[in-house]
């Protein structure tokens, strides 16, 4: 598959700006991280050490938590104010205060925050046991490679769990836009099935993908693109328009999301694929070489000079 041509550089840009005032327009964002909450409590798992791919504010290392609190969490987002919000939310601890809370059952806040990008992650090999990842690999600029990379970092036996988002996702935005000019004004995204395929062929194994469809409405197209960018969620791409809509144009897009309304409200369409996945042994090389383990004996004859 080839690149997608995402500007990391206004990714980290556009989410810094956002990130103080991200939790206002989260909505979406919580809910969804909650229910790929609710589908790990159904995973055999006791993780020592957590990696949380695009933390952001910190709702999902929270509820990480709650569920794994003797857990070491890895807390890695691409913009630098998202890991500050999220450090404020989870707060360090003394290393005694650290066991003490470990020993009464209670989160030990035995967090580290790391400003890097998904794809060139700064770990070495094998180190996480959950790798999580809500609502942040859509931004990948190489898809495969993302997950290889992901693949890298899982521990053997360990578990990749994930959502991100559909080609739905914003479909009506994507459609209005195409009335107004041929640009690229919605960032593109992975179907469900092309995910699939290639957890497979980063090594991952039994991936389990679900898809459902959740709809936001809003009283005017002002509220919902007002939401985006509150979120930081601009189209990134690297072939995006970089100038300002003008009147007519913003006109013309009003226009045509119109015919979307139903009872009074304007739609907006997200397509949220859920996956899981475990590493499995991880007995291939990243090249995806079998290794194979033998042991060579040596037998003596009995035979006496």
């Amino acid at each position: 598959m080839a690149e997608f041509g995402v500007d990391k550089k206004e990714v980290a840009r556009s989410f810094g700006r956002a990130a103080y005032g991200y939790d206002a327009h989260a909505v979406l964002q919580r809910e969804v991280t909650g229910r790929l909450a609710e589908r790990l409590q159904l995973m055999n798992l006791d993780p020592g050490r957590i990696l949380d791919l695009g933390c952001g504010t910190g709702h999902g290392l929270s509820l990480l938590g709650q569920s794994f609190p003797k857990a070491e969490m890895l807390a890695l987002d691409i913009a630098l104010p998202m890991l500050e919000a999220a450090r404020i939310k989870t707060p360090s601890v003394s290393w005694l205060e650290s066991i003490v809370r470990g020993l009464m059952g209670k989160a030990s806040a035995n967090a580290y925050f790391v400003c890097a990008d998904i794809e060139r992650l700064p770990f070495k090999k094998s180190i996480a046991d959950l790798v999580w990842s809500s609502l942040a690999l859509q931004w990948m600029n190489d898809p495969e490679a993302t997950f290889r990379e992901l693949h890298r970092v899982s521990a053997p036996g360990g578990l990749l769990m994930f959502s991100t988002f559909g080609p739905d996702t914003l479909k009506e935005l994507r459609q209005a836009f195409s009335v107004v000019d041929g640009g690229s004004h919605v960032s593109r995204f992975v179907d469900m099935h092309d995910i699939g395929d290639m957890l497979v062929h980063a090594g991952f194994q039994h991936p389990v993908m679900e898809m459902e469809v959740l709809t936001l409405t809003y009283s005017d197209l002002k509220s919902l693109m007002r939401d985006l960018k509150g979120l930081g969620a601009h189209n990134a791409a690297a072939d995006r328009s970089r100038g300002l809509m003008g009147k007519s144009s913003w006109k013309k897009l009003e226009q045509a999301y119109e015919a979307f309304r139903k009872d009074g409200r304007l739609p907006a369409s997200f397509e949220v694929v859920y996956g899981h996945a475990w590493a499995g042994d991880k007995t291939r090389l990243e090249d995806g070489r079998q290794v194979i383990q033998f042991n060579i004996q040596q037998r003596q004859s009995g035979l006496r000079k």
